[in-house]
């Protein structure tokens, strides 16, 4: 039998993307929700699945009212996961979140006011985070100072592109309600975007999971791990839920992005499961060979430094 190439080799790189976390001092968020037992829940799914992602990324509010205490919780939670998958932690300041405590309690530096840009190099895979945040407010901004940081990030290509993050996603909302907490100037980070190596563009904030095209690079905005919104109540209207929780994952494909939604919860099997041994016979039967040992040593991890 002649042998075939897949249409596409194994990824390049794989993030595990999270959003909205909104961790408390101490009890349920709200009242109701068990925001710390949501994320495990995240981790535990990923631990039992044997993947390694590159990196867990997560895209602002991480704490709900920017306390230590939340900081402390939720790091510990990530740390102990990322070490168990080699993985790095790449954090993203929300409207909820504290610049202070997150420089100070997540990332070990000094406090600070300044807004948090960072990049990171994943192996070829540049990865710039942009801090939207406007402390004191929930809608999100980019500052001309930078927009002119980015631009300068933007001028040599990296070999495998770019991922831009953020939390506030520069793209319509289905809800009405969301005009007050979207993000401004968005038409001054198009300009710096557009004709740039970004192959993809990650935010949260919304409660929901949503895909879009943003100065002609696609969108992806993960969900949160805590609580969601749901998009039927009647017209117009706002209710969240402890339920649908999600989270995503990023492969990246050369210049190729794709972005998976993985619910969490269990649910009862439909047919046989296919392990991947059964995969790989079925496959050589088939007589199809998709590039890239599955077991390849994943690309280097390295931070290039603060870029502020």
């Amino acid at each position: 039998m002649t042998s075939v190439d897949a249409q596409y080799p194994r990824p390049d790189h794989f993030l595990v993307h999270l959003s909205d976390t909104h961790f408390v001092s101490e009890g349920l968020l709200y009242g109701d929700v068990d925001a710390e037992a949501r994320l495990a829940d995240v981790f535990a799914a990923i631990h039992a699945s044997g993947l390694r992602p590159e990196a867990f990324l997560f895209t602002g509010d991480l704490a709900d009212k920017g306390e230590p205490e939340a900081y402390r919780k939720l790091r510990t939670a990530a740390e102990s996961a990322a070490a168990m998958v080699q993985a790095r932690l790449i954090w993203v300041v929300g409207n909820h979140d504290n610049r202070r405590h997150i420089r100070s309690l997540l990332l070990d530096e000094e406090a600070d006011d300044a807004p948090l840009d960072r990049r990171y190099d994943l192996g070829g895979l540049r990865v710039l985070v942009l801090d939207s945040s406007v402390p004191g407010f929930h809608h999100g901004e980019v500052s001309e100072e930078q927009l002119r940081w980015l631009a300068a990030e933007l001028q040599s290509p990296a070999p495998d592109g770019t991922l831009l993050v953020l939390h506030h996603p520069p793209i319509p909302s289905v809800q009405d309600l969301a005009a007050v907490t979207e993000l401004r100037n968005q038409s001054g980070l198009a300009r710096v975007v557009e004709g740039s190596d970004v192959v993809g563009i990650l935010a949260g904030h919304l409660h929901f999971s949503v895909s879009s095209i943003f100065a002609s690079v696609p969108v992806s905005v993960a969900s949160s791990t805590c609580y969601t919104q749901d998009l039927v109540v009647p017209h117009n209207g706002v209710q969240g839920r402890d339920g649908a929780q999600t989270f995503n994952f990023v492969h990246v494909h050369g210049r190729t992005v794709v972005n998976s939604v993985v619910t969490l919860g269990s649910y009862p099997p439909v047919g046989a499961y296919v392990s991947a041994e059964e995969t790989r016979r079925r496959l050589s039967s088939a007589g199809i060979h998709i590039p890239g040992a599955p077991g390849r040593p994943r690309a280097s991890l390295a931070e290039s430094g603060t870029c502020r």
